[in-house]
């Protein structure tokens, strides 16, 4: 039997249409960040967009490192529970590191503020799929048992959900003969 290793990235885009009360946390801290640090790019307040700030001086792309550190405490109310991303029982899944990016913004106007959260889970083993639904066990839940079977769940694909670390792995199947 066939099967792979992986890792999965959630991505959750934020802007000012955010809904929930965490992700409007998540908008304010981030774009109060980005306004302080984007100032040692930009002295004299000559750019106004993170585009123009990277175009004029690379460095600032360190600011999706820097930004991110005032989201942290917000990320870690989760309890490294993925929002918004749930198997087919409607249990979510967990995450084990994340990745803040600035998508874009503006120092000037924080409706332009956009940022993206990517959710990385621990590794997961793939079996295949049925339809659009990925068949998954979490990491240590998939020795088999005597029976051969492993616990596993299923979890439909979707936009924004992408697998980031694929390793094939053969597994030995075991039968037993009388």
């Amino acid at each position: 039997m066939s099967v792979a290793y992986i890792k999965l990235d959630f991505r959750q885009l934020i802007d000012i249409s955010a809904s929930s009360s965490f992700e409007n946390a998540i908008l304010q801290a981030s774009y109060r960040e980005f306004v302080l640090k984007s100032q040692v790019y930009n002295p004299e307040g000559k750019w106004k967009t993170f585009t123009e700030l990277k175009a004029y001086d690379g460095r600032a792309n360190s600011l999706h490192y820097k930004c991110s550190f005032a989201v942290v405490g917000i990320i870690n109310t989760l309890k490294k529970q993925i929002p918004f991303l749930a198997d087919n029982l409607e249990q979510p899944l967990s995450f084990d590191t994340f990745r803040f990016e600035l998508v874009e913004s503006n120092i000037s106007d924080i409706t332009v503020h956009k940022v993206a959260i990517h959710y990385i889970t621990d590794t997961l083993t793939f079996y295949g799929s049925i339809d659009d639904c990925m068949i998954l066990s979490k990491s240590g839940t998939n020795k088999s048992s005597s029976s051969g079977s492993a616990e596993t769940f299923l979890l439909q694909l979707r936009t924004n959900l992408s697998i980031c670390s694929f390793e094939p792995v053969e597994v030995q199947v075991h039968t037993h003969c009388p």
